[in-house]
């Protein structure tokens, strides 16, 4: 099935240049562009490749998603890692299991569906004071990204996205 696979990486191309034009226009402005910090590649995940993830195998690096950014909770092992406390978080989309502080498997999904305004507010709460401030982003989910039918998702803004901070880039 070339078809989604080929609009999969015709998304991920078009937010990747979004992403780098502020900085070519500094550039074409006589500006002197910042470098960027040099981390791990940014990656578009699915829901298959996350699961390899989670934590169960010793030499692999732990991911979980929230809110559909990717981050690698490695540095949390003792949390995040096999057997730990919230292992059942990693290897997946857990937003609605954060915002509700629930390790319920009917909670571990990336579905916001329901939940209340205080609910909401405690995600965004953890999502920017401890995924964002702890742990490096290494990808979004290609939910994220991509519609179910895998074109691509036109409310995705990279200017919006977590590691994009357009002050950086001017």
């Amino acid at each position: 099935m070339a078809g989604p696979r080929l609009r999969s990486l015709a998304a991920l191309a078009l937010v990747l240049a979004l992403a780098l034009a502020p900085g070519l226009a500094a550039v074409r402005a006589g500006q002197t562009p910042r470098p960027a910090e040099r981390g791990p590649p940014v990656r578009l995940f699915t829901e298959e490749e996350l699961a390899r993830y989670g934590g169960e195998e010793e030499d692999q690096p732990i991911y979980m998603a929230v809110k559909g950014v990717v981050f690698d909770v490695t540095s949390g092992k003792e949390f995040y890692g096999r057997g730990a406390p919230y292992n059942a978080l990693a290897g997946k989309d857990s937003t609605r299991g954060v915002a509700k502080m629930s390790l319920d498997p009917a909670d571990l999904t990336h579905d916001t569906t329901g939940l209340t305004g205080e609910e909401l507010k405690a995600l965004d709460d953890v999502f920017s004071r401890v995924y964002k401030a702890k742990y490096p982003i290494v990808g979004y989910t290609a939910r994220r990204i991509l519609n179910e039918d895998g074109s691509p998702n036109l409310d995705f803004k990279p200017e919006d996205q977590p590691h994009f901070d357009l002050k950086d880039e001017l």
